[in-house]
């Protein structure tokens, strides 16, 4: 079984412009088409639905029995998901501060080794591209790195009904999504399988020598 976390990347309620929660529709559509395919269960992580401190601390900075309850069980399920659907609306031609943040309470090691997929959406004509390019060194960064392929969303209010679902052109929209989380869903797979040969944490002893140990003739 493998099990995605999708992270709504934004936390704002007021309008206008309307609907000020766009983004679930967004997140909605992918939580629909990943939970589809077989022996797969999709998450929605929502910021609104967690209690965070007010001031900044990360979930690594506390000690094991200090940690608030919201951070510790998102670690969990952030260690233990396949892989990941980063979902942000464009700020400034940036990524949401929202999903920054949220992210930022992890350290990489809860994400190394997986992949992600990067979803973006406004209500112009952009579909907030241009935050997906700083999306990519973020990510990266995090350890879960996104796959090539990429999803777009401008006029998310009119592509999306409140239910996740596409208001017209569903074949369309559906094989466009289909190719980012078929990417995503394979390189998920490909990771799990080779984590179960090798613990990606676990340096290889060859790793571990210096350069002339390593470079040393071979009887």
């Amino acid at each position: 079984m493998a099990h995605y976390l999708i992270f709504l990347g934004s936390t704002r309620t007021s309008t206008p412009p309307a609907p000020a929660r766009l983004g679930e529709r967004v997140a909605k559509a992918c939580e629909r088409l990943l939970s589809s395919l077989p022996d797969t269960t999709a998450e929605i992580i929502d910021p609104l639905t967690l209690s965070l401190p007010a001031a900044f601390k990360p979930h690594f900075a506390y000690a094991k029995k200090e940690v608030p309850d919201d951070l510790e069980a998102l670690a969990g399920k952030i260690e233990q998901a396949d892989g990941y659907v980063m979902i942000s609306p464009e700020y400034n031609h940036s990524m949401s501060p929202a999903l920054s943040h949220l992210l930022n309470h992890f350290g990489a090691s809860l994400f190394a080794f997986k992949p992600s997929a990067i979803v973006t959406y406004s209500m112009g004509q952009w579909g907030g591209a241009r935050a997906a390019v700083g999306m990519r060194t973020f990510l990266s960064e995090l350890g879960c790195l996104p796959v090539s392929a990429m999803i777009h969303i401008p006029k998310a209010q009119e592509a999306l009904n409140d239910d996740g679902q596409f208001a017209q052109e569903q074949e369309r929209w559906e094989s466009y999504f289909g190719r980012t989380l078929g990417q995503l869903t394979w390189w998920a797979d490909a990771a799990k399988a080779h984590k179960a040969e090798q613990d990606p944490k676990t340096l290889s002893p060859a790793f571990k020598q210096s350069p002339a140990q390593r470079n040393a003739p071979r009887d």
